[in-house]
């Protein structure tokens, strides 16, 4: 049952690194090479479609994660998995501090409602969300040293 939990999250958190990962350096390039207004009505579908999911997604993978760490508790490799948990709670704070704030604004702008400043903020989030690509590749990274 244990290694059943152990591929389930790494799965879980690989699959979330990997949208992650593809939003930073796929989708971001493709929507900043768009017109000015096809590019920040991209990035405002982009926000509400994937500001609904992701949560779900960051918190499922916090609490895999801590079910490993419980069900493992003396085994070894089970540093590593903590570690991996703390880096995911580090990227959910991170999430709710300083990326869902500009998302949650984001998300509403329109060609004719967007603020002046709106390439600054989406410059923002992305700084932000490049960090935290950086935050949840080492949690998988841990999980997946911890399975060896």
């Amino acid at each position: 049952m244990l290694n059943a939990l152990q591929v389930l999250t790494t799965v879980v958190v690989g699959v979330m690194v990997g949208v992650e990962f593809s939003v930073a350096f796929v989708m971001n390039p493709i929507l900043n090479a768009l017109p000015e207004d096809s590019r920040q009505l991209g990035n405002s579908h982009g926000g509400r479609m994937l500001g609904a999911v992701m949560p779900v997604w960051y918190i499922t993978s916090l609490l895999l994660v801590a079910a490993w760490a419980a069900a493992a508790w003396h085994s070894p490799g089970t540093g590593l998995v903590v570690a991996a948990g703390a880096l995911l709670l580090v990227s959910v704070i991170m999430s709710v501090l300083l990326l869902v704030p500009i998302n949650n604004q984001g998300k509403t702008w329109t060609p004719e409602n967007r603020p002046a400043d709106w390439k600054e903020q989406l410059n923002r989030w992305n700084r932000y969300h490049y960090a935290r690509v950086a935050v949840i590749i080492g949690a998988f990274a841990l999980l997946a040293a911890a399975l060896t």
